[in-house]
């Protein structure tokens, strides 16, 4: 089973159709004992970083989560739900991140371009990638969907597993241990999304 974390984010139902269409049991919750009982973790996200942490906090889940990563359970996070995997935001200066990443989300800096940054773009595949691989059998350029204004900048460069360029090199999804995350939104990017969640789901 697949537990896709509710925590009031408007992402939530697409991401359970596209991993529905794939043959996953999908469950969606925001119950402490389904993420212990479930295979997988889906962390949705969309909206303020802030507004996200404080929907997050009011749920109680925050240790569970904790707690099943600790265990060694795989998460997905997706748009917000990779930026809240960090310490903290720009957007929200104020409000504490998860920490289960380090570094910061930044405001993109794209003179000359529009942001947020919405719409199809391409990813650099990074060579250096974890062993469960989200892009393995894509091609070398695949095109996804995004819509951000602010992106995560990690401690950590080698945790990057994609970039995508506008305006410079933007952090398109990570990667550490059991934990990977898209900035882009793979149930809104066509069968290149759904043969990323495929694998996550297989890996």
């Amino acid at each position: 089973m697949i537990a896709v974390l509710d925590y009031g984010v408007g992402n939530l139902f697409s991401v359970e159709k596209a991993l529905v269409s794939l043959g996953a049991a999908v469950k969606v919750t925001a119950e402490a004992d389904d993420l212990r009982a479930a295979d997988k973790l889906v962390l949705p996200g969309v909206g303020a970083f802030g507004d996200c942490m404080h929907n997050f906090e009011a749920t109680g889940l925050i240790p569970v989560l904790h707690e099943v990563l600790d265990a060694g359970k795989p998460l997905l996070g997706i748009c917000v739900g990779l930026q809240i995997l960090f310490e903290g935001s720009e957007e929200s200066p104020d409000v504490p991140g998860l920490g289960l990443l380090k570094g910061q989300v930044r405001k993109i800096e794209a003179p000359g371009l529009k942001v947020p940054h919405m719409g199809w773009n391409s990813l650099q595949i990074r060579p250096q990638r974890e062993k469960t691989d989200l892009f393995r059998g894509l091609s070398e350029k695949p095109y996804v969907y995004f819509v951000h204004s602010y992106h995560a900048v990690p401690e950590d460069p080698a945790i990057i597993t994609s970039q995508t360029e506008y305006g410079g090199l933007l952090t398109g999804s990570v990667a550490k241990g059991n934990i990977q995350a898209t900035q882009f939104h793979p149930e809104k990017s066509g069968d290149v999304g759904l043969a990323i969640l495929k694998t996550f789901l297989e890996g």
